[in-house]
């Protein structure tokens, strides 16, 4: 993947002081909208509300993935497609990425290649309301933007989305995980992870996107007050799919019965999704990269990292990690001063 790094505009969206986003991971009685349809075909029906964006959102290699496989394996399941578990090579049924090529096209009249950082900046709107227009009902969409304004343009146009999934990893596994993914070394990913307005360069197929640091990128979307927006733990998922992954089901406004939330839990592990990439392979894999879906754990760190990559991750992230419970007792983290 490749990266360059450029400041953020300074009107970035504060973080809310909000604590209660923090404490709800998963939780099951926030909803979307309490009174939808228990229907995977109501959810995707035509709406006359053109805020029908659901973002997922995360900073790479946090879970993404993971949650769009589920998304596609629930609705399934509640549409009765009940023989065998969702093709990873076809997630753009119900969910597509916000940095695909087609939509910049057509907004900018060139090819994206052709195009400046700002340009793409000042077009991503557009782009995201091409996005909102071109599908009937709701939008799940995934992104690993950092919320706010580059260029001077929002970086989500708030006035088509409905609201937000947020899906935030331990940045000391995150490193590891997206070093193997982009190929390049720890320390090379732990300084990116650092970096106020780093974003990636486009790719043959993807424009380049603003992540922010890891940081960054997290409290952007902590800090969004004006639609509602779901955070997950990577690390919560792992320990307890069936809890987080059902809170899900009810923030979307589905219902499923114990059944249908249980096998598409099953449908959607790490096994499953690694078995997968085996016997067919993954169209999301960088080229470079020997897998996806590598080890799907947590506490990758505590065997990898050196004691000076995990003090220099706790140095960048340290007031994040700790209000996302990175660093409670249990954790076996200790401080930045290891």
């Amino acid at each position: 993947m490749n990266v360059h790094s450029t400041p953020l505009d300074s009107t970035t969206e504060q973080v809310s002081s909000d604590e209660h986003r923090i404490e709800q991971f998963g939780d099951e009685n926030s909803s979307l909208s309490d009174d939808r349809e228990n229907d995977a075909v109501e959810l995707m029906s035509p709406i006359k509300n053109r805020q029908n964006i659901i973002w997922i959102a995360s900073y790479p290699k946090s879970g993404n993935t993971w949650v769009r496989v589920f998304v596609h394996n629930l609705l399934r399941e509640l549409r009765g497609e009940t023989q065998g578990s969702q093709d990873i090579n076809d997630l753009g049924r119900y969910a597509i990425w916000e940095h695909s090529y087609p939509h910049y096209t057509q907004i900018l009249g060139k090819a994206p290649t052709r195009a400046t950082t700002e340009e793409m900046a000042k077009a991503r709107p557009a782009a995201q309301a091409l996005i909102s227009r071109q599908q009937q009902g709701l939008s799940l969409t995934k992104t690993h933007l950092c919320f706010g304004t580059d260029y001077g343009a929002p970086t989500i146009n708030l006035d088509v989305t409905l609201a937000a999934i947020y899906i935030v990893r331990n940045p000391l596994d995150v490193a590891i995980s997206y070093a193997h993914h982009c190929s390049r070394s720890i320390d090379a990913i732990i300084a990116d992870m650092a970096q106020p307005g780093f974003r990636t360069l486009p790719t043959e197929k993807h424009v380049g996107e603003i992540l922010g640091s890891w940081s960054q990128n997290v409290a952007s979307w902590m800090g969004v007050a004006s639609r509602p927006v779901h955070i997950m733990r990577y690390e919560d998922m792992l320990a307890n799919p069936h809890r987080v992954f059902g809170g899900l089901a009810v923030f979307l406004g589905l219902h499923p019965t114990e059944k249908q939330l249980r096998d598409a839990v099953e449908k959607s592990s790490f096994a499953e999704l690694a078995k997968q990439e085996t016997e067919q392979g993954f169209k999301e894999k960088p080229q470079h990269s020997e897998r996806f879906f590598r080890e799907g754990r947590a506490g990758q760190w505590r065997e990898t990292l050196s004691t000076a990559q995990v003090r220099k991750v706790l140095v960048d992230h340290e007031p994040i990690m700790q209000r996302m419970n990175y660093l409670a007792p249990n954790a076996g983290i200790q401080s930045k001063r290891l």
